[in-house]
């Protein structure tokens, strides 16, 4: 995510999640902070409406804040009309392996209890539900804390970043 993608950024924000929605300013914030946070965004060609190329459109969002030992999912968001074609799954990926290059052991989030869709992909990445607050949501719905322990994934991406020979390695 560029400060360019903001504004339409902003504008999904407000229509995806107009009670709870984040301020124009507060997406500014976070950019500003590179060193502790990530941001991504997940895009489709436009539609062509003269003779010249039109931009692509965002679809899809998502951020991590990562301060050793624990990473945060601060947002991820997607259209409702681009669901179940893996969008949520490459943003969350994208979360994760942040989480991992930034030295994280845990990766946290909040989801919406009311919001099972999103619950089911966290469950399928290994997310566990460690807590529930209370009315944690302007509208009174509970927040489901879930963690995801990083140690196999990390322990994974070292095995691939080895050369094939020391893959191999066997012992006597």
């Amino acid at each position: 995510m560029t400060e360019a993608d903001i504004p339409a950024v902003s504008a999904l924000e407000n229509r995806l999640f107009p009670i709870d929605a984040w301020p124009l300013q507060m997406f500014f914030d976070e950019l500003s902070q590179p060193e502790t946070r990530e941001y991504w965004v997940a895009e489709v060609p436009g539609e062509m409406t003269t003779a010249e190329p039109a931009s692509p459109q965002i679809i899809g969002y998502a951020g991590l804040m990562c301060i050793p030992p624990i990473a945060d999912v601060q947002t991820i968001a997607v259209v409702p009309e681009q669901e179940g074609r893996g969008i949520g799954t490459a943003l969350l990926k994208k979360l994760i392996d942040g989480a991992i290059s930034g030295g994280a052991d845990d990766v946290l989030l909040e989801v919406r209890e009311d919001n099972p869709r999103a619950q089911d992909l966290y469950v399928r990445h290994g997310f566990e539900h460690i807590h529930t607050r209370k009315k944690y949501y302007r509208d009174g719905v509970d927040a489901r804390i879930m963690r995801l322990e990083l140690g196999q994934q990390k322990l994974a991406q070292q095995r691939l970043a080895q050369p094939k020979d020391a893959q191999h390695e066997t012992k006597n």
